[in-house]
């Protein structure tokens, strides 16, 4: 049982980390022409160089994008919850009870992560400025992707788990 609780930590703790990458590091889209330098843009900047904003992202023409900071921020705290309260479940829960509300947090964050990356793919055009439409997805775009199947598992996990000795 020890073998199984510690892998269902380490499978939590890296969707955690996979989510948090994805979020925060600029490679959602790359876009990389002969002869210039590599452009990287993420849900908030785009950066060669230097760095700056994404144009009309305040705006409400860019509601989408704003929808896709907000799941993939909501997506991580949800994940880092779940694994708190897990913890808590594991020494507050009586034996034989399953860990329902860490499961529902984690499928909570699955959901956004999923939201938040089929949005993306839905808009990246409309966002980019002409010169970024050339690009292809980038690492953190794929991380989220990866993210969503992790923490999916990790939430089913949780939903069948029993409290064993």
């Amino acid at each position: 049982m020890l073998i199984i609780l510690a892998f269902i930590i380490l499978f939590h703790v890296a969707a955690a980390i996979l989510l948090f990458v994805a979020t925060i590091h600029n490679a959602w889209w790359v876009v990389s022409q002969a002869g210039l330098d590599v452009v990287y843009a993420d849900l908030w900047y785009s950066c060669n160089s230097t760095c700056y904003p994404v144009e009309n992202s305040h705006t409400a023409d860019a509601a989408y994008l704003q929808t896709i900071q907000a799941t993939m921020i909501l997506a991580t705290i949800l994940c880092c919850v779940s694994f708190f309260v897990f913890i808590l479940q594991l020494f507050k829960l009586q034996q034989g009870d399953r860990f329902i509300f860490t499961a529902i947090i984690q499928l909570l964050a699955a959901l956004c992560v999923m939201i938040a990356a089929s949005v993306y793919t839905a808009q990246k055009n409309s966002f980019h400025v002409a010169s970024l439409r050339e690009g292809s997805y980038g690492s953190s775009y794929i991380l989220a992707w990866i993210s969503f199947p992790m923490t999916l598992v990790s939430g089913l996990m949780y939903l069948v788990l029993r409290k064993r000795k």
